[in-house]
């Protein structure tokens, strides 16, 4: 916790992270239990979630970016 000044910096970091309150008080109990293992599996499982939601608003984007690119080809501004 030295990259921390307090317990309060650590908690709003997870809201940050978009961690619903269930998430923080588990990872917190885990932190105060010495099972920093458990947090870090938590946090990456959190990770992985975040990251497939960027994977899919990326495909959405790439599908309306293909939709414009065609628009346009057909019908120059």
């Amino acid at each position: 916790m030295s990259a921390y000044r307090c317990e309060e910096d650590i908690v709003q970091n997870l809201k940050d992270a978009g961690c619903d309150e269930a998430t923080i008080q588990t990872f917190m109990d885990d932190l105060h239990s010495g099972k920093q293992a458990m947090g870090a599996k938590l946090l990456e499982r959190h990770r992985r979630s975040l990251l497939d939601d960027l994977h899919g608003s990326q495909k959405r984007i790439d599908c309306l970016d293909y939709l414009l690119f065609t628009l346009q080809k057909q019908n120059p501004l």
